[in-house]
């Protein structure tokens, strides 16, 4: 229902292409700290039947969403140039020229190493990012001023729930639901990619809530 308005309204569509093409990292910020963290609430809904509560936080989390998706769009940028130009380099020459052709078994393959070197090598690291600063903020009662404080790094990453970190989100949904949806991410024209992603970042949200919920058990 969000996104309806693109599809249905060539005015809305045309300004948020231009937007984009020209302000991609301003884009980047809103687009998660929307979607994200409405897939966050989305989660907590799920969970207890609330979308929001005291101490929840929904301000802060967008605020820290947002920066989040910088990091994204910066990793989609390097990725989608770099992995192909190191498959030309391991001796996979066509690899960049196969990435800007049509749809071919080629394509999917590179657009396959492209995911899943983003996911294995990014996507740890951002994911339990996440889930310090998801952690920061509770501990804080979810008020905006906690963006402000120092995060008790040692402390959180002591207490974080490494069995949910390890066999639920990275072993579960890196590679069963992460690698296949960027590897049809990078197969989509460039303008497409940024609505897909937009909808991705609301299962983002809602499947490292469900993991934060679980670890709290």
């Amino acid at each position: 229902m969000l996104l309806m308005p693109f599809f249905t309204c060539h005015s809305v569509y045309g300004f948020y292409e231009t937007f984009n093409s020209e302000h991609g990292m301003v884009m980047s910020f809103i687009k998660f700290a929307v979607l994200a963290t409405f897939g966050e609430a989305i989660g907590l809904r799920i969970r207890t039947g609330h979308y929001n509560h005291a101490g929840f936080g929904l301000l802060p989390r967008a605020v820290v969403w947002g920066f989040i998706g910088l990091t994204i769009k910066l990793a989609f940028v390097i990725f989608a140039v770099g992995t192909p130009a190191f498959l030309a380099y391991m001796g996979f020459g066509d690899a960049p020229l196969v990435m800007k052709g049509s749809l071919t078994l080629s394509k999917v393959e590179v657009a396959f190493v492209i995911s899943a070197a983003m996911n294995i090598i990014y996507a740890p690291v951002m994911m339990t990012f996440h889930k310090i600063t998801d952690s920061h903020i509770t501990a804080n009662g979810g008020k905006l001023a906690c963006l402000l404080k120092p995060i008790k790094m040692g402390g959180i990453m002591q207490n974080i729930n490494w069995n949910v970190q390890w066999n639920f989100v990275f072993k579960k949904t890196i590679p069963f639901f992460w690698i296949p949806a960027h590897t049809i991410t990078f197969l989509m024209p460039a303008e497409m990619q940024v609505l897909f992603a937009a909808m991705l970042s609301v299962a983002l949200g809602i499947l490292l809530s469900v993991a934060s919920l679980k670890s709290g058990k």
